[in-house]
């Protein structure tokens, strides 16, 4: 049975057998937006573009590396930030790539954007890592989360390609009350105790209009 996440609450990494919990992946899955045209007779798709992204941090609370979609060329526009890349320095995270539309035909089990961890990679000075959502300002959908037919972030265990094994948290966006009128999600922070890893929902919800606002926020916010 998976958790609701609720902010400040806080998990083990932990198997229903008890095993230490290491290889998982955090997903995101949502709907495109369905718009009537011509009083209702005629229904097409409105693509919605949500990024899943996360930094990580050292002990002293620095970014020390970072995923988010390799479309995002901040270097080339000198605003101070890196350019998206898919895979951590250590190659212990992975993201599966953008995926700028949400599903058209309703949802089919999967996750539109996974980042898969892999714990025992981890870079020693890695001590944190933060996940979050943004909604990008496409020419399609400018709207909140509210307005998405629905969108969940999710902890689970199984592979990028099939429906969870095992779902251990899961947080409904769409739904939340504080997710009106916003477009950003600081969703939670795994970090270090002792040799273990434990998770802690934050679901601070912020209407950042872009990407760049939000990292500025987590960096500046949510480092440790």
């Amino acid at each position: 049975m998976s958790i609701n996440l609720e902010k400040g609450r806080s998990i083990n990494l932990e198997k229903a057998s008890g095993e230490r919990l290491t290889h998982f992946c955090v997903g995101c899955n949502w709907g495109a937006v369905i718009r009537n045209s011509f009083f209702g007779l005629f229904k097409s798709n409105v693509d919605v573009d949500v990024d899943l992204s996360c930094l990580m941090f050292n002990a002293e609370g620095k970014p020390v590396d970072h995923i988010w979609s390799d479309l995002y060329r901040f270097g080339d526009h000198n605003v101070g930030l890196p350019n998206g890349k898919l895979t951590s320095l250590d190659g212990a995270l992975h993201h599966t790539g953008d995926d700028l539309h949400g599903d058209a035909n309703g949802d089919d089990g999967l996750d539109n954007e996974i980042i898969t961890v892999d714990l025992d990679r981890v870079n020693a000075a890695v001590q944190s890592i933060v996940f979050f959502l943004n909604i990008y300002n496409n020419n399609e959908y400018s709207g909140d989360f509210s307005g998405i037919p629905y969108a969940y972030i999710r902890m689970f265990e199984g592979t990028p390609d099939r429906p969870p094994r095992q779902v251990f948290a899961q947080y409904n966006v769409a739904t939340q009350q504080n997710c009106v009128g916003m477009r950003a999600l600081v969703m939670g922070r795994l970090y270090r105790v002792g040799n273990n890893w434990q998770f802690c929902a934050i679901g601070d919800a912020f209407a950042d209009p872009n990407i760049l606002q939000t990292i500025s926020r987590v960096i500046k916010d949510y480092s440790r």
